[in-house]
C-alpha cells in the first residue's frame, strides 16, 4: 500500500482543476464523478502527461512534481503503467509482439513481473498470434492490460478502460481488473463515471465535481452519502451493504444471504456458502410500508428504521436513510409518500426489495 499526494490547480478555457488529497491507495482506487468532472485530467497530471498544473504530486515518498521548486518527474521516469479507452496498441504486432515490447523495455525494472504471469492472469494464451484487428473490444483492452502491467509500473492508471465496452464484454473484464492489486501487487487508480463498476471492483473512492475533490474513502462510506450524487445521479444513488452466503437454492437458482440476522434472496452467483458478499441495492429500488405486506412478487422485507428524512422542496421527492440491524439502507420516495405515511425519524417500518436489484461483488 502506498500514499497518493495530490495538491494542483490547472486552468483551461472553461475549465479549472483544483484538486487537493492525501491517502493511501489499497487495491483499485475509483477516480468518479460525472463527465467534465476533471477524473481525466487529474489522471494526466498524475501521469506527468499534463504540464500546465501548478502544485505538488507524490506517490508513495516520491515527489513527482513541486512547482514551488520547479521540480517536474517525467512520465517514464515515474513508474507508471496507463490504460486508456482505446488499447492503443500497435497493430503491426500480434498479441506477443505487443507484450515483448513492453517486457523488453522495462528490462532490469522493478518489481519484476514476467510475461508468463500477465499471459495466465489475463488468459492471452489463445492471443497470442493474433493481431489486434483481429481482436473483440474486450480482448484489446486484455492486451492493453498486459502490455501495461509488463511495463512494470509501481502505481497502473486506468483511464475509462471499458469505456467503448457494452454491457456484456464490461461484465467480461472486470473480473480481470479486480484481481489486478493482488496478482501483482501494485496499486490501482481507475477512473470512470460508471456506478457500477466502482461497486464491483474498488475498495476505496475518490469522487470529483467541477475540478474538486468532494468525498475520499472507502467505496460503503462514500457511496451512502448524501452529497456523493455531485458525483453521479441520484437515479443511481443507494448504499452498500456486506453479507454473508448461508444457502444455495439450486432448484430456484437462488442464494439467501444474512444480514444482520434477517435474510436476502437474489439470484445465485458463482461463490460458495459462507462468502461474504458486497450488495449495492439503488435507493430507488427500496420500497417503504408501516406495516409488513404480504402477496408480495418481491423476496425480500426487512425490517428497519428511518434514522433521517431529507426532502427536497424543489422537486416531488424525498431521500429516507434507515437503519437494518445498524447497516444503512437508503429509500428514494415522493415526498407524498412520506407525508401520507407519516414518516419520521426514530419509526419502525419495512424495507421492499426486489431480489434482481442488487449488484454484487466477493469479497
Amino acid at each position: 500500500m502506498a500514499e497518493l499526494s495530490f495538491d494542483l490547480t490547472l486552468a483551461h478555457p472553461g475549465f479549472r482543476l483544483e484538486a487537493r488529497h492525501r491517502g493511501e491507495l489499497p487495491g483499485i482506487t475509483a477516480l468518479f464523478g460525472p463527465s467534465g468532472a476533471g477524473k481525466s485530467t487529474l489522471m494526466r497530471v498524475i501521469a506527468g502527461l499534463e504540464r500546465g498544473a501548478s502544485g505538488r504530486v507524490s506517490f508513495g515518498g516520491t515527489v513527482w512534481q513541486d512547482s514551488g521548486r520547479r521540480l517536474f518527474v517525467p512520465p517514464q521516469r515515474r513508474g507508471v503503467g496507463m490504460v486508456f479507452q482505446d488499447a492503443r496498441l500497435f497493430g503491426h504486432l500480434s498479441v506477443a509482439g505487443n507484450l515483448r515490447y513492453a517486457a523488453r523495455r522495462a528490462r532490469g525494472l522493478d518489481p519484476e513481473i514476467t510475461e508468463e504471469a500477465v499471459i495466465d492472469a489475463l488468459d492471452l494464451a489463445p492471443l497470442l498470434a493474433r493481431r489486434p484487428a483481429q481482436l473483440s473490444g474486450g480482448e484489446r483492452q486484455r492486451v492493453a492490460i498486459g502490455r501495461a502491467l509488463l511495463s512494470r509500473p509501481r502505481l497502473m492508471l486506468m483511464d475509462e478502460p471499458l469505456a467503448a465496452l457494452d454491457l456484456r464484454r464490461k461484465a467480461a473484464i472486470l473480473p480481470y481488473i479486480a484481481r489486478l492489486p493482488e496478482a501483482f501487487g501494485m496499486p490501482v487508480l481507475y477512473v470512470t463515471h460508471a456506478i457500477d463498476e466502482v461497486t464491483r471492483i474498488a475498495s476505496d473512492m475518490i469522487a470529483l465535481k467541477d475540478g474538486r475533490v468532494v468525498a475520499a474513502g472507502p467505496v460503503a462510506d462514500v457511496f451512502a452519502r448524501l452529497d456523493i450524487d455531485a458525483g453521479g445521479s441520484r437515479f443511481e444513488a443507494g448504499v452498500i451493504l456486506e453479507a454473508r452466503v448461508t444457502e444455495l437454492d439450486s432448484r430456484w437458482q437462488l442464494m439467501r444471504l444474512d444480514l444482520g440476522g434477517q435474510t436476502l434472496v437474489m439470484p445465485v452467483a458463482p461463490v460458495e456458502a459462507g462468502a461474504r458478499v458486497q450488495l449495492r441495492v439503488r435507493a430507488r429500488d427500496v420500497l417503504l410500508a408501516t406495516r409488513r405486506p404480504e402477496g408480495l412478487s418481491a423476496q425480500n422485507v426487512l425490517e428497519a428504521r428511518v434514522e433521517e428524512i431529507i426532502e427536497e422542496p424543489a422537486a416531488a421527492f424525498a431521500e429516507v436513510f434507515l437503519s437494518v440491524g445498524g447497516r444503512p439502507l437508503r429509500a428514494r420516495v415522493t415526498r407524498a409518500a412520506v407525508a401520507q405515511l407519516g414518516l419520521a425519524p426514530g419509526q419502525s417500518v419495512f424495507a421492499v426489495l426486489k431480489a434482481i436489484s442488487f449488484d454484487r461483488r466477493v469479497l
